[in-house]
Formats: structure tokens, sequence, C-alpha cells
């Protein structure tokens, strides 16, 4: 409403201003009873002069008519008719025309006096004489005074023309009387001789071009004027009538418009200007060369015209002056309006900011370093959000300015003021506010502190007293002076009164904080009441003693293994735990049989398990210190960096090819964050009591962790963005006010820093904590962090594999990723090529899913940091549901063999180093136990619901081997199933705290060679065995060979070659002979029908069955164990394309 009401004043001002302005415009304010000034009016106004000079120029140059200037006695104007011999032939529309303008032009006053006519027809005939007397009389449009006619010259004519007019005179129409002159002397009788031109025989001067050039020159200078002062009037109005605009660039963009249009105004005037001054130079010139000079009065009369033009386009200017200066101060007053107003906005958006990160300066700090980084944090923003505060203060006294200045707005800025002083002086105080809740947090928090390290160095002191020196009376005084000496630094070191310090603290005292001040008093509590223990067994000691002893040191409460399977221990438990334990370990008089020997082993077991729970405790201090530091760190980085790229007070420092590349240079930072600072932090510091079980809170969050994959796999995209950038005077500008030595690449590095600092950390607990209740936690712990790692190692890995058409997540997980040397042997393809992939390795890098193997070729980049991380180029793919492994190859402790489809692709692999082969051949017989294991249970599932109803053939139970063969064929499947469902993906460690673990995938990379060649071998699982290599027909073979024999089926079978020919499971069946493209001539023992089967169809059916003829020799063999699960086992075994696909489970 404001707002209208300012535009409405404006508009107002302007409409007081526009009528004087226009009165100016149309000259009201000069009287019409000035003769002279009535000349110029009638010049200026169309309605008045119907005609102008330009418009008959044509006409008026024939010159049979003319006004000289003369004037008769009584000041009559003189027009003259010349002789003209075609006066007769001139149109009746010119005649008119040149009558009427010549008519027009003297004054009003001059023209009612009437006319004087000259007719010269001094050689003319009477009756042209006539003919022009009477033609003039009847179109004369003014009043006429007097006619005089120079009558011809000769003797006839002269005669004819006096009687002529004696006896005619009635014809002539005229209330004037005519006078028929005979010369030019009579003429001088009626008009002065100064009053007639040359031709008359008088001395005017008198030249018609000139006349009408002048004429011309004067009119169109009037209408000069006129037009210039029309489009004033409308330029004016235009002016008058403009509503203000709302902002900035609107309201500048009119002001330069209307400038720019008054310039031009301002030019046409002034052309205007020395346009009328020529005219004037023109008329006066004779009067300038000759002072006696005198001009005619009709001379006279177009100065005053030309002068009272110029006065008056004078006026009109200076008027429009006055009123252009009022409308250029409306305007710049409402773009100054504008400009306060935008930033107003600006400022009041940019202050709100401010506000709302103060606002988010809650936390008073858990710790003293974290109370000052919270603290120096509100000092960098307080500094930050000056430059705000300044801006807001600075634009208050310009909206002052605008005030004393009487600006139109005053009322909307008023407000405006008063609401950015409001803000500013609430921003000081609530800076100021927090700062002193800061301090005193800081304050408490170093008191807190304080009696935290005095207890420290009092429980250090406690395990640190040698107990070989305190059996002394000697050395039981000095260690009392020492506890003496000890407890008297606690006067300006300990807490004295609790409720003291909750009144002081009382307005910064939240729950965590209380209970934080609680425990550091309880701490404080237990570790007086150990030293009062320890001062009345020294004193003890101390006294004369009847035989040397030498008493055990007890243990500090802080370090005390406690009972409790969780942190929240309650205190007086500890408590009573201490008193046991001191109980335990204090000397007793009454067991005085005990050994010194005893003793001396008692107490150094005591005091290494006190100086293991110091070590405990440095680790957990460090690892929770550190963790506040990276929290803030990630804290700094975000607020400091991330943040600012949507400040607009810093937009004008980001470059175009920067902004919105925020979530790649920062990747997912902030997430990081918040689960560190809202979940991980806490729960750490939980544990501080309790280092030994920190473990727990690893496996607790172990899933978040996973976290940091996306962050390291972004690290390449972010690195090299930030080398596009790095010199940006955004950073430099962000580094300035953070007061940053290091730049920011230093900081993105930090979340991959920390990840790897963990694993250290907890090797260092670890390795204090063997025989601690949570032990079995860091351990698995440290296992799943040490995963974290290798998937993200993994990861950066996949990521740069180039070439592959699919999805990658459709492999499943990856499992392991290393590179290799391989060699191919396959049986299809040109025999020199074979031979030549034998004995030519290739690089190749290979990826481990769990649903297949990746081959790719390392490429090496050149670059800097992650862009100089290899790329891996895809060559081919084995689906795992077809491989098959030989884990030993001979000559080469390093080599392992990948086949693939029945030994139709083999890729023996030559690892680094046999650990690095058998953490790999473990890996691969995981996935391929799980993938046989589950296409197992589906089809002995499948066959015992249809052979349940079904007796078995008669001929196959005859025969008492075979049922031997069967029984014993089905309890080696059992054992190798229980054996199967113990390798699984790993072995299981019983977890004793399985409510609390959440945990990652653990694996394990340390089984040995042997260990995992002792459950596979051929004897147990001679389908999937093979040798490693063909030694001249000795020793086992490779993968195993199908030989003509007598086998019993494992499971069904119906879609052979011939439609009729079938299996069940538990048929026998006899391998008759081998025929062309893999097939077998089969004969079902049980049916007595036979047909063809496809070996890899038939390895599936028999099984771990044995030929009656290669039983023996199968089971003495010493091949290596080979796993395959070649097979599909339908659908429901998540297997395609495989040699086992047409059986039906």
């Amino acid at each position: 409403m404001a707002q209208r009401r300012h535009l409405r004043e404006g508009h107002e001002s302007h409409s007081r201003i526009l009528p004087r302005f226009i009165q100016i415009l149309h000259g009201r304010r000069h009287s019409r009873n000035n003769p002279r000034q009535i000349c110029s009016d009638e010049i200026m106004h169309q309605d008045i002069i119907p005609l102008y000079a330009a418009d008959i120029q044509d006409q008026l140059k024939k010159q049979f008519a003319y006004l000289s200037g003369g004037r008769g006695g009584d000041g009559c104007p003189v027009i003259t008719f010349p002789d003209y011999p075609a006066f007769s032939e001139i149109p009746e529309k010119e005649f008119q025309n040149v009558l009427t303008y010549l008519t027009s032009i003297p004054s009003l006053r001059d023209a009612g006096i009437g006319f004087i006519l000259v007719i010269d027809r001094r050689q003319d005939k009477w009756t042209s004489v006539k003919a022009s007397i009477l033609r003039i009389a009847a179109s004369f449009p003014g009043n006429l005074q007097l006619v005089l006619v120079l009558r011809p010259t000769g003797f006839f004519h002269r005669a004819l023309s006096d009687i002529a007019f004696k006896f005619n005179k009635d014809e002539f129409k005229m209330k004037v009387p005519i006078i028929m002159l005979g010369s030019v002397s009579e003429l001088q009788g009626y008009i002065d001789k100064t009053q007639l031109t040359e031709d008359l025989g008088g001395t005017l001067d008198y030249c018609h071009h000139r006349w009408l050039s002048r004429r011309t020159a004067i009119e169109g200078f009037a209408q000069k004027v006129k037009q210039t002062a029309q489009i004033l009037q409308s330029f004016g109005t235009e002016l008058a009538e403009t509503e203000l605009p709302n902002d900035v660039q609107s309201t500048s963009s009119l002001l330069a418009t209307h400038t720019e249009k008054k310039d031009k105004m301002k030019e046409d005037i002034r052309l205007a200007v020395e346009q009328g001054d020529d005219i004037l130079g023109s008329i006066t010139k004779p009067v300038t060369e000759n002072p006696e000079y005198k001009l005619n009065q009709d001379q006279l009369d177009n100065q005053t015209t030309v002068e009272r033009l110029l006065a008056q386009l004078h006026e009109t200017e200076t008027a429009f002056d006055e009123f252009w200066i009022k409308h250029q101060q409306k305007l710049e007053q409402c773009l100054r309006l504008r400009n306060f107003e935008q930033n107003f906005r600006e400022v009041k958006a940019a202050l709100d900011i401010v506000f709302e990160r103060l606002s988010a300066f809650t936390d008073v700090g858990n710790s003293c370093s974290h109370a000052e980084h919270i603290l120096k944090d509100l000092v960098s923003f307080e500094e930050k959000s000056c430059e705000t505060v300044a801006k807001a203060r600075m634009l208050a006294s310009e909206g002052d300015a605008f005030i004393q200045s009487n600006h139109y707005a005053v009322d909307s800025i008023i407000p405006k003021c008063s609401e950015l002083l409001h803000l500013c002086d609430a921003f000081t105080t609530e800076t100021e506010r927090r700062r002193n809740l800061l301090n005193k947090s800081l304050e408490l928090h170093g008191l807190l502190e304080k009696s935290m390290k005095w207890c420290d160095e009092g429980i250090y002191l406690l395990a640190s007293q040698p107990v070989d020196k305190c059996q002394s009376q000697d050395g039981a005084e000095s260690a009392l002076q020492e506890i003496e000496k000890f407890l008297d630094t606690g006067v300006g070191n300990k807490i004295k009164e609790l409720n003291k310090i909750y009144r002081e603290y009382a307005h910064i005292l939240n729950e965590d904080l209380k209970e934080h001040v609680q425990k550091v008093f309880q701490k404080q509590e237990s570790m007086e009441e150990m030293f009062q223990k320890r001062q009345v067994s020294l004193k003890k000691l101390a006294a004369k003693q009847t035989r040397p002893v030498q008493p055990v040191a007890p243990r500090p409460e802080a370090f005390i293994k406690s009972p409790c399977t969780s942190p929240g221990l309650q205190r007086e438990f500890v408590s009573n735990s201490e008193s046991s334990a001191l109980r335990r370990v204090n000397y007793r008089r009454g067991k005085s049989e005990m050994t010194e020997l005893h003793q001396s082993r008692g107490g150094s077991t005591m005091d290494g398990e006190e100086n293991l729970a110091v070590l405990r405790q440095h680790v957990i201090n460090e690892l929770i210190e550190t963790e506040r530091a990276y929290v803030e760190e990630l804290l700094c980085v975000l607020e400091g960096y991330a943040a600012e790229m949507d400040n607009p007070l810093m937009a004008h420092l980001i470059s175009p090819e920067l902004q919105n590349k925020k979530d790649i240079l920062f990747g997912n930072m902030e997430e990081i964050y918040h689960f560190h600072n809202r979940i991980f932090l806490r729960e750490l510091e939980n544990y501080i009591e309790y280092p030994e079980l920190v473990g727990r809170c690893f496996l607790e969050q172990m899933e978040d962790f996973q976290i940091y994959e996306k962050y390291c796999q972004n690290k390449p995209r972010s690195e090299s963005l930030w080398r596009q950038f790095s010199d940006s005077a955004f950073f430099q500008e962000c580094q300035r006010k953070l007061d940053h030595k290091l730049s920011l690449d230093s900081y993105l590095l930090k979340p991959v820093q920390r990840i790897t600092k963990y694993q250290l950390l907890l090797k260092e607990m670890l390795k204090y904590s063997k025989n601690c209740e949570g032990a079995e936690d860091l351990q698995e712990a440290l296992t799943s962090i040490l995963g974290i790692l290798k998937a993200v190692n993994d990861s950066m890995h996949q990521i740069a594999i180039t070439g592959y058409d699919g999805n990658l997540n459709e492999l499943g997980k990856l499992l392991m990723q290393g590179s290799f040397n391989v060699w191919t042997d396959h049986k299809k393809g040109h025999s020199k090529v074979k031979d030549l992939a034998r004995f030519k390795p290739m690089q190749r890098h290979l990826f481990l899913h769990e649903k297949a193997v990746l081959f790719c070729k390392k490429r090496e980049e050149n670059g800097e940091g992650y862009e100089k991380a290899p790329s891996y180029s895809y060559k081919h793919s084995l689906n795992m549901a077809a491989v098959g492994i030989t884990e030993n190859v001979k000559g080469d402790a390093k080599k392992f063999e990948i086949w693939y489809n029945a030994r139709e692709e083999v890729y023996i692999i030559q690892a680094p180093t046999p650990e690095v082969k058998a953490t790999w051949v473990n890996e691969i017989r995981k996935v391929l136990t799980s993938q046989l294991q589950a296409c197992r249970e589906a089809s002995q599932h499948r066959t015992l619901e249809q052979t349940q109803s079904l007796p078995l053939p008669g001929s196959s139970c005859s025969s008492s081997p075979s049922r031997n063969h069967i029984r014993n064929t089905r309890k080696m499947e059992e054992k190798k199933a229980d054996l199967t469902s113990l390798e699984g993906y790993g072995t299981t460690v019983a977890q004793k705290y399985p409510e609390k673990v959440k945990g990652w995938a653990k694996t394990s990379h340390s089984l040995d060679a042997s260990e995992e060649n002792d459950g596979w071998s051929s004897a147990e699982d001679p389908l999937n065995s093979s040798d490693a290599e063909e030694e001249g027909g000795g020793g086992g073979g490779g993968e195993m060979k199908l030989t003509p024999g007598k086998y019993t089926v494992v499971t069904d079978y119906e879609k052979g070659v011939s439609e009729d020919f079938t299996v069940k499971s538990g048929d026998l069946v006899q391998l008759i002979h081998e025929g062309e493209d893999g097939l077998w001539y089969v004969k079902n023992l049980s049916t007595g029908k036979e047909g063809w089967i496809p070996a890899n169809n038939l390895l599936m059916l028999i099984g771990n069955s044995k030929s009656a003829q290669s039983l023996s020799s199968s089971e003495s063999g010493t091949a290596s164990s080979t796993l395959s699960t070649s097979s599909s086992c339908s659908d429901s075994c998540n297997a395609s394309s495989t040699s086992f696909s047409d059986i039906k489970g």
C-alpha cells in the first residue's frame, strides 16, 4: 500500500507541474492586444493562417501580385499588380490563393484599415484593364481603401480608357474609388515615393525572390516552434503520466529512456533557435551593414515576429527544463529507492542465513578441545558475518540519508532501517551470549579434564609404585610420601562440590554434560577411595614387621575388567568390584604361609594388567580425540567450502564451469559427516571407560561404514575437478576465511585417511586386550574393517573397467581382483594358436564376482593422482555356473587352472605368490561349493518326491554289489554334503554378542593350501577331481574320463537323443562306447532300453558313482582336487547355458 501511495504522490507531483508547463506552451500568459504579438500568434495557429508560402510557392513566383511592404498615408498596406501580359490566363484557383495569402500577411489592425491596390497597366489595352479591374473586384478577399490604376500610355488607349471609364463606371462593383492615373508622378501624389518600388518610380528596396524566401523561412520557423511546443507538451504529458517502476532494472531503463528523449528535445530546440537566429540575422543584415538603412513596415513586422517566436521558444525551453529537473529528481529518487529495496532484500536474506547458521551453534562441546573448536568456529563465523552486518548498518545509514533529504517514500524507508538495525543488534547480542556460553563450557571442561588428568596421574602413580620396594619400611614410607604429595596437588585440580558445579553452570548443563560431570566426580571419588586404601596398606607396611613381605599393588578402578557386557555399567557395581579386587590383592597377614615367589609373580601379573589398561586407555583416548577432530574438519569443509558454493554473495567468484559441481567435488561427504557426528562419535564416547569393549561399537555400525565405498569411487572425479579449478578465486577466498594453511584437496583426502586409520587403532587395541572380554569383538571388528578396505579397493578397480557391455552389478558381489599371468589351452582352435597360447603368457587382471569371472587387460594411464590410476580393458568372462578349478599345477606352486564347459577352455593362472593363489582358490571354491550344494539340494528334493512312490526295478536289486555300491555312494553324498555345509563362505565364528553385531560380511584370506586340499581329495569327490598334468599315461588323469562300465544314476534324465530313452535316479546303467560329437551309447540295465546321452550330461547323471572296473584305481589316485559346478539343475540352480542345461530335476 505504501508503494502505491508513493507512486500516486509522484503522479500528483507531475500533475501539479504540468498545467503551468502547458500554459507556457500555449502562450496564454501573453496578451493578444499587442499587435506585434498578434502577428506571431497568427503564424503559430493554422486556424488563422490557412495557407503557407511553401504551399503556393510556384504561384507566388509568377509575381502577378505582390506585397512590397509599402504603406499609404494612414498605414494602409499596398498590394501591387504589376504589368503581367498573361493576367487573364491565370487560373481562378491560383488567383484566389495568391490574393488570400497576400491579404493575410499584414496584421489584423492594418488589414482592417484597408488595402491600397496599385494596378500597373501602362503597357496594356483598355479591354485588358477593364477585365483586370473586374476580376480583382470580384476576387479580392480583404477590405479596400483605394484602387489606383496606371492606364495605358498609348494615345488611343488612354483616350478610350477615359471615355469608357466615365460611361462604364457603374460596372465596377467596388465600394472604394478607382482612380485612373496617367503616370507614376500622379501615383506619387497618392503614395509616398519611399513606399513605392523602383518600377513605379519609388525608392523602396524590394526583391520578390528575397521576399518569397524570407516568408518561407519565417513560416517554416513558426511551424518548427509550434511543432516543438506540441512535442514538448506531449512528452511532458507522457512523463507526468508514467507510473514509477517497481524494480531497479525497469527504473534505470526508464530513466535512461526519458533522458535520451529529453536530450533529443533539447537538440531540436537548439536547432530551432539557430534557425530563428539565422532568419533574424538576414532581416537585420541591411541595418547591420548600413546603420542609416531603415526597414520598411513589413520587414519590421517580420523582425518582431521572429523575435517573438524566439522568445517563446526560450520560454518553452525554460519551462520544460524546470519540469524535467523535477521529473528527473523523481526518477532518481525512485531509482535510489529501488536500489535500497533490492539491497535490503539481499542483506535481509544474508542476515537470515547468518541467523540460521548462528542458531546451529547450540552445542556447548563435549570436551575442552571440542568447546575450543566450536568457540573458534563461532569467532570465525562472527568475523565472516561482520561483513554482512556492516552492509546492513551501512544500508540503514543510507536509508537515514534518504529520510533527511525528504525522500518521497519516507514511510517505506523508516521501517526497513529500523528492522536492519534491530537485526544487527540482535546478532551482536546473540553472538555475545553464545560466546559466553562456550567460555563457560570451556571453563567447565577445563575443570573436568584437570580432574580426569589428575585421576589418571593418580592411577598411574598407584600402578607404577614398585611392589618389591614397598615391602620394606623405608619403601612404604617413601610410597606414602609420594601419595601424600600427590594428594596435595588435588587442591587446584579436583572437583570439590558437585552441587556448586550444578549451580554455577546450570545454563549449559544438558543431560549428556551433566552425566559426564557425574562420571568424572564418581571417578574422582573412586580414585580417592583407592588412595585411602593404599595409604592404609602402606601405613601397615611402614610399621615394624617381623618378616619382610611383598605387597601386591591393587589395580586402579578405571581399568578393572568389567564383568558387565555393556558400557552402561552402574557405578555402584564398579565400586563393589573395586572393593573386592582390592581385598583380593592387598597383603593379608593371615596368609603368611604364601611364598615370596608366589607374591612376586602375582604382583608382576597385576602390574602388567594395569599397564595394559593404561595403554588401552591411551588408545581409546586417541581414537575419540582424533574422531572429534575428524568430525570438526568435515564440518569445517562443508560449511567453509560446500555451503559457500550456494552463497549468493560468493557466486561472482565461482566460474560457470564450476557451478552445479558441488556433488562431484565433495561426493557424499555430508552423509559421512552426519554418520560420524550423530552416531559413531556418540557411540564411541560410551566406551571411554571400557576401551577393551570398543570392538562392539564398530560391529554395531559396520554397515554404515560402507558409505566410504561411494566416496572413494567418486574420488577420481573429485580430484580431476579440483585440479582444473584449484587456482579459482573462490577456493582461495574460502581458504583465507577459514585461515587454513592447507588447501581444500588435503581435506578432501581426510575420509580416505580416516577409514584406513581405524584398522591401525584396532590393531593397537587388540594388542593390549588379548586376554580381555572384548578380544573376540576386536578381532572381528578388525577383520570387518579390513574387509571394507578391501571392498573399497576392489570397487576402485571395478569402476575402471571399460568395454563391458552388460551391467557389472548383475554379476553379484565383487569378491576378489588381482593381476596374473594367464596361459590358455582350448580344445577348439588351430594347433599353432594353441601352442602359442600355451607358451606365451598374457598379462590379465581378473575380477572374481559371485556369478562370473572377468578377464581384463590392465592399461596404465598418464596423469597425476587418481588420473594416474590404471584402467582395465574388458576381454572376456566366464560364467561361474560352468567353471571348474584345478588347484595345483605340477611344477609351479603359484599356478592353478580355471576351466570352462568340461575343459573346452582351460586357463592356467599364475599368481604372484603362493599365498595369493591359495586365497583365490579358496574363494573360487567357496563360490563353486555354494552353487553345487544348491543344485544338489534342489535335485535331491525333486528326486525324493518323484521316487517315493516308484519301486526300483528288480534287476537293480538282484545284485548285492550294486546295492552296496548305491549305499556307499549315498553315504559319500551325505559326507560330501556335510563337508560342503562346513565350507560355505567361510567358517562361522560363534558371536558372543550376536544381538549387537550387524557386521560386514567377513572373508577369510589366511587359509593354507594344505588345509584347502585336505577337504577336497579325488577319493572324496571323483566327479570334480582332475590331475594337473598327464605324464605318459601314468598317475591320475586330468578331469574325470568316462570309460565303459557300469554306473549308478544319481539324478533323473528324460531328454536323450532318443525320445523313448530315459533314466531315473537309482537306475544302473552301462556305458558301452563313445560315439561322435561327445555322445555315449548307454544301456539302462534297469529298464533294458538303450540310447545316446551327451558326455557332459552323463557326468552329472553318474555323480559320484564309480565304475566297478575303475573303482579301486580311482580311489587310490593322488590327483589334485578340482571343483566344478558345470550344471544348471533346472531353473532352481540359477545357471544358464551350461553343460547340464538339459537335465530336469
